[in-house]
């Protein structure tokens, strides 16, 4: 089992035949992703990559079936390619684009609250790198050989740092359930709590690792609820030590303005809350693996 997608996943594309999607879209198919089409307004008809092409989301998902979507829409327009996949009873969307405008991306929460929870779509991202569940689906622009299957989750808002900890793991013979990328955007579709309550429940996740920054209480909410709730293991590195307060470094959400949301001061509250901190980005392998054996874990 894996949160989010799996082998039976059905993906389509929106932006299917633009040259970031085309790319994209073979990487997937290699990978083993279950690919039934793509939409791209205007080219309806057509087949390309020898899947079917689609005006509309609707028209795919009628058509395929589909229940995933993956977009890579420039941002004037990624808005409204995000909320017409909710329209169109998309269960799970992952929007890689960068740069989306802050007012949009709060008019397409709103738009979501229109749904009840259990017709909701759960959105990924935007600036994400995507989400994989290794050797059964991959929905991002991640490489995909560098994630083992396993039994350890992984949840970031950093797709190179997500990519780091996957290596470092493999490294040390340890396999990833799933990994899953919220963005680095300040405002996203689901937070480092909504994806570590999809892990708690997940019968073959024993244990996560979240990959935080400066900016936003994010980590904070998540580090309070996990030990409250959560069973099992979590380990925390954030990435922004020698940040300046009031600068932006990085992702758009990545800047200090108040209390609770530098580095340390995130170090310092899931330390207390009672979870295992990773100290720095070349101690993810060794880290979990310390965690999972039972081993003392350096401060």
């Amino acid at each position: 089992m894996s949160i989010l997608i799996d082998k039976s996943t059905k993906v389509i594309i929106q932006g299917f035949t633009g040259r970031i999607g085309n790319f994209h879209a073979g990487e997937m198919m290699e990978y083993g992703t279950t690919l039934v089409g793509g939409v791209t307004p205007g080219k309806g008809g057509q087949m390309h990559l020898g899947k079917p092409v689609f005006n509309t989301v609707k028209g795919a998902v009628e058509e395929t079936g589909a229940d995933a979507s993956i977009i890579f829409v420039p941002p004037p327009f990624a808005a409204d390619a995000i909320m017409e996949a909710a329209d169109a009873g998309i269960r799970y969307c992952v929007c890689i684009t960068d740069g989306i405008p802050a007012q949009d991306m709060m008019r397409v929460k709103r738009y979501m609250r229109r749904y009840r929870a259990e017709n909701r779509m759960r959105l990924t991202g935007p600036n994400c790198a995507g989400t994989i569940s290794p050797g059964k689906a991959m929905l991002g622009i991640m490489p995909g050989h560098i994630y083992t299957p396993g039994r350890v989750g992984v949840v970031g808002r950093s797709g190179t740092l997500g990519y780091e900890a996957a290596s470092q793991m493999q490294a040390h013979g340890i396999g990833i359930s799933t990994s899953v990328g919220i963005g680095g955007d300040p405002i996203n579709g689901s937070s480092f709590k909504d994806i570590l309550m999809l892990f708690e429940e997940d019968p073959e996740t024993d244990a996560v690792v979240m990959i935080g920054e400066i900016g936003g209480p994010q980590e904070a909410e998540a580090a309070q609820w996990a030990r409250e709730h959560m069973k099992k293991p979590l380990m925390a590195y954030v990435a922004g030590l020698s940040a300046p307060k009031g600068k932006k470094m990085g992702h758009a959400g990545a800047i200090v303005q108040a209390f609770g949301e530098s580095a340390q001061e995130k170090v310092e509250i899931i330390r207390e809350a009672g979870h295992t901190i990773i100290p720095n980005p070349a101690a993810f392998g060794e880290t979990v693996e310390a965690v999972l054996t039972g081993k003392k874990v350096a401060a």
